[in-house]
């Protein structure tokens, strides 16, 4: 990616919207002169940086971990103290990553979520206020700064080894998969007819399909696949808006905070699930001490393996990012969008009719959603769950998730997913090369005493029933032990 290019607005700091900081934000978050002449980023980037260099206010860990606010927020950054409350809700990312790391050390956030950082910290400078004093450490004092340096010294070898080079025929491949199994159920329907036989058949190509374009949108949120940030983009709303049907600008924005905030409650909002379920240690006990009760809790595995699944994706995901579309003008998404459902009516609808359409595409969606539920849970809700601790990156990272073991089954039909610990540690890391890195981080966990979770995927399946019911029963307990308050 070059100076003059625009960056992908997949979670990082600036997009092509945010190249020209001169007119509306400075560090203080307050407008700048409005007569102030835009300039193009290359030459803008060239004379911030070449501005006098001032010394720099020093603060220590205690005053930076006060700024926690959403209303002041400041982040530390390699030692640089950046005050970000201005400019949070022009973040592509979404203002709540700012929120979730405001008065933290983000060094390993930052660097963990932008596929090219290095154009980023060029438009971080307005925002710098200081420095870490000299006295202070690297990280805060309950961080074990040993691992820290260890993981960032990982970090760096995977750089030199070409461990974030995407390779695009791999991509490619999956895409043309996607592509050819849509493309082959309306030939097979419009050679052959809607019969009941056939209905069933292209039902399952496009549930296949739809579960691979699943793993590619999730490719897509968080990689810079092209060298030209705007190929990026064009990509990212073909594959997420155009053959899924969701909002590229929602899910990144959903997703980032999963990633920054993996299993946290209730920053993460991938564990927090409205009315519905209560999982983890915690909101069970919480739910029940408040006497919560939504739904009968004690019966939520069950209606996970059976609803809950099922609906994640065609009702609870497609409604909300619905929602985002409309309350925050994603105008430009919803136009992608629309694309998915005219594809739909165009290909399908001369053979089933505008109904009989829909309610093929939600079918799909239902199908579809129970595989990638379990899939993208397996890892997870089985894992801890907490509260806000403030953990460094790489134990935060690795406590939340575990791996599946490697199989061809497990890596082509769960999108590389098995490999959450690596993905989530490097998510613009490309699929492909997580089992070379995944030796390497074990080695890691070991000589720092941190569990390496790898199961059977029929475990793993098996372990977010058995969470469910665990959580169930401590809401139980709470909720018929505690006298109501």
């Amino acid at each position: 990616m070059t100076f003059e290019e625009k960056p992908e607005g997949n979670g990082s700091l600036v997009d092509e919207n945010q190249l020209d900081l001169s007119a509306k934000h400075q560090a203080n978050g307050k407008p700048a002169a409005s007569g102030r002449a835009k300039l193009p980023a290359r030459q803008e980037a060239n004379a911030k940086c070449g501005l006098p260099s001032k010394s720099l206010s020093t603060y220590t860990w205690q005053e930076i971990q006060r700024h926690n606010q959403k209303t002041d927020k400041w982040l530390v950054i390699n030692r640089k103290v950046y005050d970000v409350t201005g400019w949070a809700d022009r973040h592509p990312g979404g203002r709540r990553v700012l929120n979730h790391c405001a008065g933290e050390d983000a060094t390993d956030v930052f660097r963990a979520m932008h596929p090219d950082p290095d154009i980023v910290r060029l438009y971080l400078k307005p925002l710098l206020i200081g420095e870490l004093a000299p006295e202070e450490p690297n990280q805060e004092r309950n961080k074990n700064s040993q691992l820290v340096e260890d993981f960032q010294e990982l970090r760096r070898t995977l750089e030199t080894m070409n461990m974030f080079n995407a390779n695009l025929g791999f991509f490619f491949l999956h895409l043309a998969q996607v592509l050819i199994l849509e493309a082959l159920a309306w030939v097979i329907v419009w050679h052959f007819g809607s019969g009941w036989l056939i209905t069933i058949f292209i039902y399952f190509l496009l549930t296949v399909a739809q579960a691979q374009d699943s793993f590619l949108q999730h490719d897509m949120g968080h990689l810079s696949v092209f060298k030209k940030s705007k190929w990026n983009r064009l990509m990212q709303n073909f594959v997420i808006g155009h053959l899924k049907g969701f909002s590229a600008k929602w899910w990144n924005n959903q997703h980032s905070q999963h990633h920054v905030k993996t299993n946290i409650y209730p920053k993460d909002p991938d564990v927090v699930f409205g009315p519905f379920f209560v999982v983890g240690d915690l909101q069970p006990v919480k739910y029940g001490k408040n006497k919560i009760k939504y739904i009968d809790y004690e019966k939520q595995h069950l209606y996970f393996c059976t609803v809950g699944a099922a609906l994640l994706m065609p009702v609870y995901l497609n409604l909300d990012s619905i929602r985002a579309m409309y309350r925050r003008g994603y105008w430009e998404d919803i136009a992608w969008v629309s694309t998915f459902y005219i594809r739909y009516f165009i290909t399908f609808g001369p053979f089933y009719g505008i109904f009989g359409t829909l309610v093929l595409i939600y079918l799909v969606k239902l199908l579809e959603s129970l595989w990638v539920a379990y899939v993208t849970q397996m890892s997870h809700i089985p894992m801890k769950m907490s509260t806000e601790e403030n953990q460094d990156w790489f134990s935060s990272q690795v406590l939340a998730t575990c791996n599946v073991e490697q199989s061809f089954f497990n890596d082509w039909f769960t999108g590389h997913l098995n490999f959450q610990i690596e993905h989530h540690l490097f998510p613009t890391m490309p699929r492909h090369n997580y089992h070379k890195v995944a030796p390497l981080v074990k080695s890691l966990c070991a000589k720092h005493g941190l569990p390496y979770v790898n199961k059977p995927i029929l475990k793993a399946f098996g372990d977010i029933i058995r969470a469910l019911k665990k959580s169930a029963a401590l809401w139980m307990d709470a909720y018929y032990s505690h006298p109501e308050t």
